[in-house]
């Protein structure tokens, strides 16, 4: 692999709630990857077999808070999500590596 394709999972309430009910699992990807690149990687790296994957883009939003100094205004970066959908008798275990 000459980039690395799986920027890191996606850990939140709602991701969990899909962990349990659904067996899916989120990431953050790469932009310039696609399913199948996706679906190898997680197989490659967590030895789980993918049954399907499901990616949406995250446009920009703008952000703005004030502080001491004033008034500052941003945005945040888009990104790539991939929900990973995995079969009924795997599971990946985010926490292993800590």
């Amino acid at each position: 692999m000459s980039r690395n394709i799986l920027v890191r999972p996606l850990v939140t309430e709602k991701t969990a709630g899909l962990m349990e009910k659904r067996n899916q699992y989120s990431f953050i990807v790469d932009k310039k990857a696609n399913k199948i690149e996706i679906k190898k990687a997680v197989e490659e790296m967590y030895g789980v077999t993918v049954e399907s994957v499901n990616t949406v883009i995250m446009p920009t939003r703008k952000r703005s808070r004030f502080t001491k100094r004033g008034f500052i205004e941003g945005r945040t970066k888009s990104m790539k999500k991939a929900f990973v959908t995995v079969s009924n008798t795997d599971t990946i275990d985010f926490y292993a590596e800590i």
